[in-house]
């Protein structure tokens, strides 16, 4: 029910951005898409959740009031108050991922090194306006990157997931510090947002799942 409901309101909101940017339809749609994913979340584990499923539902529950709460809110105190909120959501998946970083490409510096090119792009475009916002989008960025990396000791699905997200808030820094502007941007950023997510929870949940099963049926991962 949970994917079908998340299905159903990210066609919305992706048609929405597509045919009406900016209208109410793509608004309120934006804001149920996290709920939805934390539905799943809920819907997918069982009492008593392990550390893994806490933390997951911290990412996302900060990832909803990163979409909701820069609404009601102008300018920088928007911006801030948006990347303030997506910190703690990516914090909280590194220290989720952090457990699987011996798989992760954080061991091979040649696969590492794309990461870090991407953000140092992105860097020197933005870095040009975003005068007094530049500190704390470097931090983003930085907690941003070390999450797309570790979430490739899950594996493909993870790893694409951790990197598609990583995609999508690299075309939000676009968008906002620089003068390019790429045909229907706001569709591309929210479609790398919705599948980045996705991909990175329900790995997240099946490599808990499998730990726990690893542990014993009477033991929770921790």
């Amino acid at each position: 029910m949970w994917v079908t409901l998340l299905v159903v309101i990210s066609l919305l909101h992706l048609g929405s951005q597509l045919a009406a940017p900016g209208h109410m339809v793509s608004d309120v749609t934006q804001v149920l898409l996290m709920p939805m994913l934390g539905g799943l979340v809920l819907a997918s584990t069982r009492s008593p959740r392990s550390t893994i499923v806490v933390l997951t539902l911290v990412a996302v529950f900060f990832s909803w009031l990163g979409d909701s709460l820069p609404r009601m809110l102008d300018g920088d105190a928007s911006f801030l108050t948006m990347v303030g909120c997506f910190l703690v959501a990516q914090v909280s998946y590194v220290v989720l991922l952090c457990r699987w970083w011996r798989y992760s490409v954080i061991r091979h510096p040649v696969w590492l090194a794309p990461y870090l090119v991407v953000l140092g792009i992105l860097v020197v475009l933005c870095a040009p306006s975003a005068g007094v916002l530049l500190v704390p989008v470097v931090v983003y960025g930085l907690a941003l990157v070390l999450m797309a990396v570790l979430s490739t000791g899950m594996g493909l699905r993870g790893g694409l997931g951790g990197g598609i997200f990583f995609v999508s808030d690299s075309l939000i820094a676009v968008r906002s510090f620089t003068d390019l502007d790429l045909v229907a941007q706001d569709f591309w950023i929210m479609l790398t947002y919705i599948l980045g997510q996705y991909l990175l929870v329900t790995a997240i949940l099946d490599k808990g799942r499998v730990a726990v099963q690893a542990a014993g049926p009477h033991l929770t991962e921790r």
